[in-house]
C-alpha cells in the first residue's frame, strides 16, 4: 500500500483580508463626469458604493430666478449637454404650460425633428462611452464620427454645436435653413464631393441612410462581442419594483422591463408633439438577447439605447415630411419681458437619460419666482449602491456607465 507523501513545500495559510476605503474619482474616466464614488472593499469585492456628488454645482435654479425664461435657456444647454437641445425643449414647454401657448404644427414638427437628432446624438455618445470604459476603443471612435455630423447640422442651424440655446418658447429661434453645404465628415464617408450645396433635410435623410449601415456594425462590434456580453450580462441587475421605487426613468427603466415613455405616456403638451407619429418603447425581455442576459442588467440598459437610436431615426424621418407640409410660423412671439402669470407648473418630458422635469412658479412678473429642475440622472444614480454591492471591484465601471449619467444635470 502507498502512502501519498506530504510535499514540504507547501504551506497553507489562512489568508484574511481587511476592508479598504477607495475613491474613484471625482476624475475617473469611468464616473462620466465629476462624480467620486467612495467604495467599501474587501479584497476585490465592493461591499459599499456612496456616490458623492455636487463637484459641479453652478446653482442654476437660483439664477433662473433672477431672469426672463428665454435668458435663462442657456443654462437649460448646460445642464445635460450632450443633450442640450432636449433640455431647451423641456423648459420651453413648461413656459408654455404656464402661459397657455400653443405653437404652430411648423414649430412642433420642427422640434420633434430636432430632439430626436438630439437624442441619436446622446445615445451615440453612452455607446461608444460605454465601450471604452469595457476596453473596447473602435466603437467610441465611430460614435464619435456619427455624432460629428449630427453636431454640424446642429452649427447650421442655430450657429452652435453643443450649447444650442435653440428651442425656446414659442417654437425656435430660427427656421431650418434651406440649403447647407453638407458636412465634410458625411461628404468623406458617402463619397459625395465637398463643399456640395444641398436642401439641409436632404442631407439629413443622406445622414439617416447611412447611419443605418453604421448600426449593424455597433452591433457587430460591440453588442454582439463575447467579451462584451460577458462583462454586461447578468451584472447590475435592476429589478422592475426597485426601479420604480428609486424614481429611475428612461432606458434604465426600460431596461428593466417597464414600458413607459413620456412622448407617449406624459403630459397633453407634449405627447401633442408625437401624437401623429409612429413609433414604438423599447423595454425588456428582448427575443435577440443572448442565453446570459437577465431583465435589468447592464446589458439590457445599453441595448435599449442601441433600438431607440433606430426609433429616432424613424421619427424624424416621419418629421421631414410633416415639416415641410406643415403651416404656421416656426416661432410664436415670446419677449424677454413678458409677464409670468401668478401660478405653478410642472412639466416632465422625454430626454436621452430620462425624465427631465421643470417646475416654474409665477408672480405676475417677467422673472419666475421659483425655477427647480428635477433630472433623470440623479435619480438613476441612486440606484449605483444597490447595483454595486456584491460585484467585483472591476465591474464598478460597467455598472456606472450603463446607467449613462451626466453630472452637469445632477448637480446643475
Amino acid at each position: 500500500m502507498s502512502m501519498q507523501i506530504e510535499d514540504p513545500r507547501i504551506v497553507e495559510f489562512d489568508v484574511q483580508t481587511d476592508e479598504m476605503l477607495v475613491n474613484m474619482g471625482p476624475q475617473h474616466p469611468s464616473t462620466h463626469g465629476v462624480l467620486r464614488l467612495l467604495l467599501r472593499t474587501d479584497g476585490e469585492i465592493v461591499h459599499e458604493c456612496t456616490p458623492h456628488i455636487g463637484y459641479l454645482h453652478r446653482c442654476a435654479e437660483k439664477i433662473g430666478e433672477n431672469l426672463s425664461p428665454v435668458q435663462w435657456i442657456p443654462y437649460t444647454d448646460r445642464m445635460d449637454y450632450l443633450a442640450a437641445m432636449n433640455m431647451n425643449l423641456g423648459f420651453a414647454l413648461a413656459v408654455e404650460k404656464l402661459v397657455g401657448m400653443e405653437v404652430s404644427d411648423r414649430a412642433r414638427h420642427l422640434r420633434v425633428l430636432i430632439a430626436e437628432l438630439g437624442r441619436i446624438a446622446s445615445h451615440l455618445v453612452g455607446m461608444g462611452a460605454y465601450g471604452l470604459d469595457l476596453g473596447s476603443f473602435s466603437p467610441f471612435l465611430y460614435a464619435f464620427r456619427e455624432r460629428e455630423i449630427i453636431l454640424d447640422l446642429f452649427e447650421e442651424v442655430c450657429g452652435a454645436r453643443l450649447t444650442c440655446s435653440y428651442l425656446t418658447p414659442g417654437g425656435a429661434t430660427h427656421d431650418l435653413p434651406e440649403e447647407i453645404e453638407i458636412p465634410d465628415g458625411l461628404a468623406a464617408v458617402t463619397g459625395r464631393p465637398q463643399g456640395e450645396r444641398l436642401a439641409l433635410l436632404d442631407v439629413v435623410e443622406i445622414f439617416l441612410e447611412w447611419l443605418e449601415d453604421r448600426i449593424r456594425e455597433y452591433h457587430i462590434l460591440l453588442t454582439r462581442n463575447a467579451i462584451f456580453i460577458k462583462r454586461t450580462s447578468g451584472i447590475g441587475v435592476l429589478s422592475p419594483e426597485t426601479a420604480i421605487s428609486h424614481g429611475c426613468t428612461g432606458p434604465v427603466l426600460r431596461g428593466s422591463g417597464v414600458r413607459y415613455d413620456l412622448r407617449r405616456d406624459g403630459e397633453p403638451i407634449y405627447t401633442r408633439m408625437y401624437e401623429d407619429y409612429d413609433f414604438d418603447v423599447i423595454a425588456a425581455p428582448f427575443k435577440d438577447a443572448p442565453a446570459e442576459v437577465v431583465v435589468g442588467d447592464n446589458w439590457c440598459r445599453f441595448y435599449v439605447r442601441m433600438l431607440e437610436v433606430v426609433q429616432a431615426i424613424r421619427l424624424v424621418r416621419q418629421a421631414i415630411p410633416k415639416y415641410q407640409s406643415a403651416e404656421g410660423s416656426h416661432r410664436e412671439t415670446f419677449r424677454m419681458n413678458t409677464k409670468l402669470p401668478k401660478d405653478e407648473v410642472y412639466l416632465e418630458t422625454e430626454c436621452p437619460r430620462g425624465q427631465m422635469g421643470f417646475y416654474i412658479v409665477g408672480n405676475g412678473t417677467p422673472e419666475p419666482l421659483r425655477v427647480r429642475a428635477k433630472s433623470s440622472c440623479f435619480c438613476n444614480l441612486s440606484v449605483t449602491g444597490l447595483l454595486c454591492e456584491g460585484v467585483p471591484l472591476a465591474d464598478v465601471p460597467a455598472v456606472v456607465g450603463s446607467l449613462d449619467i451626466v453630472m452637469g444635470e445632477i448637480d446643475r
